[in-house]
């Protein structure tokens, strides 16, 4: 890569002096400036970008939100009311929290999929990989506490039925959900504790991304078609290459978002949530936000309480396995004609959970979701690892350059060691 310099030279006195006691200027610019990049890149490698500013924009808005919101039970409603009403652009502040939160998952999703589907969970990107999967758990803990906050119907009845599912672990279980609610039901310090943990979590969320891109500048960024940086002739320097498609996509996940915050701004919310919270009345059917829903659809698929919420667990927890479950040697699904067919079932199914998830629990939409359920696991547990034997994939190119060029060789299978990295990539 010598025709892009890596080497940061301050062309200042101070900062040369800066740089010799904190060399934080080279560290952007080779992070973010001079680092090569596959030059094959698509779109959907601009969903990182885009999570980063969703980040920004939660932490954001809810410091904001934070200044206005009391966090008690006989007073959460109606400060969620008067920042709506009084605070001046306090609807504003709200709508692009609550359907940021919408938005950053839609993003987050976006992204895992597409690391499916490419093999980036594979090898040397395996912590890289793990990392994310700990970020999205930080996700789904500060998104359900932050349901609960406005402290209506919906929150307080989720709040019930969530916190509930730790009563089913066995010996401490009882324990785990007396110190989550801080009492003996859902009241005034469970909601003090979500409060403190929601303004928490997204600040270790922010940590954890720092790690998540440290991870992976290490291996470099993977491509479309799963084969490494051979010569600079594979590469681009990230800036302006990548700086200028990220800036564009987010640009454009703007006014996607901006659709939502100014013309459907209560549209992904429950009507519910704009009943006060009364312990003596049930919702008629009680669900979760819709980023929660597939998981929710699983819980309710086991009849048992232990096995349902040990099976909604396990479908998060098995994606840190896939590195080592997904058996192979192509990374890529584009090159893989069966496993391809295997991965859209696999997507379809994900959409069929969300919806069995919105639905009452009950007749046909139990068994559906029972289908749905075996086929999530069955996907990890039996797809990845057999196919990897019995699959013939497709010839890969040479480099990354032959692919955009549109030029292949065609050979008989894949090259040997044609996934691999070389040790020397960093």
């Amino acid at each position: 890569m010598s025709q892009h310099p890596t080497t940061y030279v301050p062309k200042s006195a101070f900062g040369k002096w800066f740089e010799s006691r904190l060399p934080l200027a080279g560290l952007i610019h080779s992070s973010f400036i001079a680092f090569p990049v596959p030059r094959n890149l698509t779109y959907f490698w601009t969903f990182g970008a885009i999570l980063a500013f969703m980040l920004v924009a939660q932490i954001v808005t809810g410091v904001f939100l934070a200044m206005y919101y009391t966090p008690n039970a006989a007073m959460a409603f109606q400060s969620v009311e008067h920042i709506m009403r009084d605070v001046e652009f306090g609807w504003l502040l709200r709508y692009l929290h609550a359907n940021g939160a919408s938005m950053f998952f839609v993003a987050v999703y976006v992204h895992i999929f597409r690391n499916f589907y490419y093999g980036s969970y594979k090898a040397p990107r395996e912590v890289l990989y793990i990392l994310g999967v700990i970020i999205f758990l930080l996700m789904m803990a500060t998104a359900f506490m932050g349901y609960v906050l406005p402290w209506g119907q919906m929150s307080f009845w989720g709040a019930t039925v969530i916190t509930n599912l730790f009563s089913a672990i066995p010996v401490v279980g009882d324990t785990i959900v007396s110190y989550l609610w801080g009492g003996y039901s859902v009241g005034n310090p469970t909601l003090n504790r979500f409060f403190s943990l929601h303004y928490l979590l997204p600040f270790m969320i922010a940590g954890v991304v720092a790690l998540h891109i440290w991870a992976l500048h290490v291996p470099g960024q993977n491509n479309p078609t799963g084969i490494p940086i051979k010569s600079g002739k594979d590469a681009v320097p990230f800036t302006p290459y990548a700086t200028i498609k990220d800036i564009f996509a987010v640009v454009v996940f703007m006014l996607f978002f901006a659709y939502w915050v100014f013309y459907m701004p209560n549209y992904l919310g429950h009507a519910d949530n704009y009943i006060p919270a009364n312990p003596a009345v049930t919702p008629a059917h009680i669900v979760p936000e819709w980023y929660f829903l597939p998981f929710y659809a699983i819980l309710r698929a086991i009849p048992d309480k232990l096995g349902g919420v040990i099976a909604m667990g396990a479908a998060i927890v098995i994606w840190c396995f896939m590195p080592w479950l997904d058996t192979s040697k192509v990374r890529s699904t584009a090159y893989r004609p069966l496993y391809k067919q295997f991965f859209w079932l696999f997507v379809v199914v994900c959409f069929l959970l969300g919806w069995l998830g919105s639905r009452p629990a009950e007749g046909w939409y139990v068994i559906a979701s029972q289908i749905c359920t075996a086929y999530y696991f069955a996907h990890f547990l039996i797809v990845l690892p057999v196919l990897g034997f019995v699959e013939r994939p497709l010839p890969l190119p040479n480099s990354i350059l032959e692919s955009v060029m549109g030029v292949q060789k065609v050979g008989a299978g894949v090259p040997a060691g044609a996934n691999a990295e070389p040790s020397s990539k960093g």
